[in-house]
């Protein structure tokens, strides 16, 4: 292993042990000062924190012009704390494991790394932004405009999500939707004048019906009602209901002929109400924005003398669902190779990350001439 790789897995180890659930702004400004800490150490420049709402975001950027190369991850995780001592890092026959490590305290770094790579080889950074959010598995509900912001009009925006099994990059996601529809009956009592209520609990189930029909597999598009709840007591009519409702579509075409439907819902028993709630959190990341970046890509890993550079279209979202939106070129998932995002097999496959810092730094350097 290359003293590199030495740095850069104790970088990840630190990383990985500074907790950072999404919802713990403490947590998070901890993270954040070790995430700039590291890439102040790397790139010799001390980045700002901006902090809107409590949730803090590292972003640096170099030199004054328009940006032409945004690199984007996030240092927040999915983790309550205290999973460190569930699941402690651990680096055993070449499988990295822990929280975050996937999902994408290790993408973090590979940015931090490849950037400083393509530092050295050009001498300046002039026209790179480089955003690490803190609120990315929340949605993005603090730092979507800072994302906006620093991509718009850029040349490319590279995204630092876990890669493929096989090294694949991501060069499509489905837009995301989420939404919560309420419906208001009203109460009574259920043993002596039920007929007096009206009963939301049977008005949401005819809705969840309704809104189970809206997907279109021919389409890729989902529609799935998730969580649901009504009603207090079992001897009281329900008077309120919620159902959450998950949308995933390909295109802009298919998410929006879902929202319509869904803010055309009208109540099927007289005298309930409905009242829908959230919406389009990210637009569809379609093909066509990726292709040529991804085309790029390819050349400089076969240069370089890696396998094959694979792609993969995948249902999640993430922020390269923004930069795609604002038609900027867009490449994601360059961050580790690993899997189990999410989950407690989280991990990733260390002999894949020096060859991602050296095509990130080969392909910022080549975007920027």
């Amino acid at each position: 292993m290359s003293a590199d790789m030495d740095r850069f897995m104790r970088e990840f180890e630190q990383l990985v042990e500074c907790e950072s659930p999404s919802a713990d702004l403490q947590s998070l400004a901890r993270s954040a000062a070790l995430v700039s800490t590291v890439g102040t150490d790397l790139l010799g420049v001390r980045p700002r924190i901006l902090a809107p709402e409590g949730y803090p975001h590292v972003l640096w950027r170099f030199g004054d012009g328009p940006r032409r190369v945004v690199l984007i991850g996030h240092h927040d995780t999915v983790w309550p704390l205290g999973t460190i001592r569930r699941l402690p890092f651990s680096d055993v026959d070449g499988i990295i494991r822990g929280p975050g490590t996937d999902d994408m305290k290790g993408g973090v770094l590979i940015a931090l790394h490849g950037l400083a790579a393509a530092q050295d080889r050009r001498g300046n950074l002039d026209g790179v932004s480089l955003l690490v959010t803190g609120d990315e598995e929340l949605g993005s509900i603090t730092s979507q405009r800072l994302i906006e912001d620093e991509a718009r009009g850029a040349d490319a925006a590279l995204v630092f999500e876990s890669g493929g099994t096989d090294g694949a990059v991501k060069i499509a996601r489905k837009g995301v939707a989420i939404y919560q529809l309420e419906v208001r009956g009203r109460a009574s009592h259920a043993g002596v004048e039920p007929e007096r209520g009206i009963n939301a609990t049977i008005e949401v189930a005819s809705q969840v019906l309704r809104i189970a029909e809206l997907g279109n597999a021919q389409a890729g598009t989902s529609v799935v009602p998730t969580v649901l709840n009504s009603g207090t007591t079992t001897n009281t009519v329900p008077a309120t209901a919620r159902v959450g409702i998950d949308s995933r579509a390909k295109t802009v075409a298919e998410q929006q002929r879902v929202d319509v439907a869904l803010r055309t819902l009208r109540p099927v028993h007289p005298g309930s109400r409905l009242l829908l709630h959230g919406g389009i959190n990210r637009p569809p990341f379609e093909t066509e924005q990726s292709l040529g970046l991804y085309g790029r890509a390819q050349r400089i890993a076969a240069r370089l003398g890696h396998p094959p550079l694979r792609s993969i279209g995948v249902g999640g979202g993430s922020d390269g669902n923004f930069t795609a939106g604002l038609g900027v070129p867009t490449l994601d998932g360059l961050g580790t190779v690993g899997g189990g995002s999410h989950a407690d097999s989280e991990h990733a496959v260390k002999a894949w990350i020096p060859r991602r810092i050296e095509l990130v730094a080969a392909l910022v350097a080549d975007l920027l001439g």
